[in-house]
């Protein structure tokens, strides 16, 4: 084998050593690119106890429950499915029922999910674009309640 065939036989090599490296990375990120997880994509995976996860979606009306002076209870859910989420801590100032919510932590073995971090959405006219595809997906979008367009946020004097 000459030392040209040989140079070429290790840069073929090294490259697909590398494109079998970016496979397994790629592979093994696969479930981890999700921003969140919506309560109907929770129960569909069956997502186990100890597994830290995003989950998002509307903060259910009537559910919001002070059990001790910073800890709270409430259902995030995408009107298909509902997650009894319980979080230690201060509530973001935005946060209120009938909002979006992103909620980050882990599930129990009893299947309640316990959130460490709580992302409320900014100002009444935001949605964030995975909580309104999901909401889309579940059928319970209503036009007009999302993201404003971009022309109907200027107003002009006259």
């Amino acid at each position: 084998m000459t030392r040209k065939n040989r140079r070429a036989a290790f840069i073929v090599l090294g490259l697909a050593i590398l494109a079998g490296a970016i496979g397994l990375v790629l592979n093994a990120m696969r479930d981890n690119i999700v921003f969140f997880y919506s309560p109907s994509e929770v129960a569909e995976r069956d997502i186990g106890p100890g597994a830290r996860i995003r989950l998002g979606g509307m903060v259910e009306e009537g559910t919001l429950r002070h059990t001790g002076p910073t800890t709270v209870s409430f259902n995030v859910t995408d009107y298909a499915k509902t997650v009894t989420v319980t979080y230690t801590g201060i509530l973001p100032d935005l946060f209120r029922e009938g909002q979006g919510v992103v909620t980050e932590g882990t599930f129990s073995p009893d299947g309640a999910f316990t959130a460490d971090t709580v992302l409320a959405k900014h100002d009444e006219k935001y949605m964030p674009p995975e909580v309104e595809a999901s909401l889309k997906k579940a059928g319970r979008w209503q036009e007009g309640a999302g993201t404003p367009k971009p022309d109907a946020e200027k107003t002009q004097t006259p």
